[in-house]
């Protein structure tokens, strides 16, 4: 994009030079890029601009004074135009430039866009706001039934789980007693074996100590029968007589000789 400005070199009004000047050295001063065009040495020019100039923007007499200012073919205005965008920190918007980075036109433009784009940006959504199953239409609907189907099944699954759990539970209660039963027979039948074996020893103890007894009294027979200073030698195994005289109350070996 160039920035024309139609000036008069030769012109006798120190306003219009004054205009110029001022139109001139701020655009430099902002290192705009435009290009002079010099409406009293070239017809040309000056045709052009008084045929591109706004009708409503002409003066009474139809004929508009220098400086004029244009944006390629669109016209952007005059002195009183430009002094004005300048007042307010809006040269570039009044030239149809994009304002730099960092500048205070551009900040306030930046300022400006975020309040209208937000303010139109709520009005839009309250108005575009459209309910979920209209944007999607029916795939939504397969989608939602898809995903209800799933959730069923799955629930089947956790349900079949947990009737596996419970049954391996209640076959682990009953293996539990079995085994448990088994050991309690177990320790009875032993507790059993050892008192039939301790009663069948005691039951050998008993008769032979009454065997052991017997033939004691058989041998004090045999000695009061016996002549007097004779004696008799017992019988029987050496064992046997000394655990005779342990119950007999330290009698063993060879019984007296009976004393007349």
């Amino acid at each position: 994009m160039v920035i024309k400005v139609f000036l008069a070199s030769s012109s006798g009004s120190t306003a219009i030079k004054k205009k110029q000047q001022d139109v001139v050295g701020f655009l430099e001063a902002l290192k705009v890029d435009y290009t002079p065009l010099d409406i009293a040495c070239n017809e040309d020019n000056r045709m052009w601009m008084r045929q591109n100039v706004p009708e409503d923007k002409k003066p009474a007499n139809g004929i508009p004074l220098p400086p004029q200012i244009f944006n390629e073919e669109s016209y952007c205005g005059d002195y009183d135009t430009f002094f004005d965008a300048k007042e307010d920190n809006l040269v570039y918007t009044f030239l149809g430039l994009p304002p730099p980075p960092g500048s205070k036109e551009a900040e306030q433009a930046d300022k400006d866009n975020i309040v209208e784009n937000g303010t139109h940006a709520e009005e839009n959504l309250d108005d575009t706001i459209v309910p979920v199953e209209d944007r999607n239409g029916d795939s939504n609907k397969e989608v939602k039934q898809a995903t209800d189907e799933n959730e069923e099944g799955e629930g089947d699954e956790e349900e079949q789980e947990g009737a596996a759990k419970e049954e391996t539970a209640e076959s682990v209660g009953d293996e539990a007693p079995t085994v448990k039963e088994e050991e309690e027979a177990a320790v009875e039948e032993t507790d059993e074996v050892t008192e039939d074996t301790e009663g069948q020893a005691e039951e050998e103890e008993e008769q032979e100590e009454e065997d052991l007894q017997s033939e004691e009294e058989e041998e004090l027979r045999q000695l009061e029968s016996a002549p007097c200073g004779q004696g008799l030698k017992s019988g029987g195994g050496r064992g046997r007589r000394r655990r005779v005289g342990r119950n007999t109350g330290g009698r063993g070996g060879v019984v007296e000789a009976k004393r007349c």
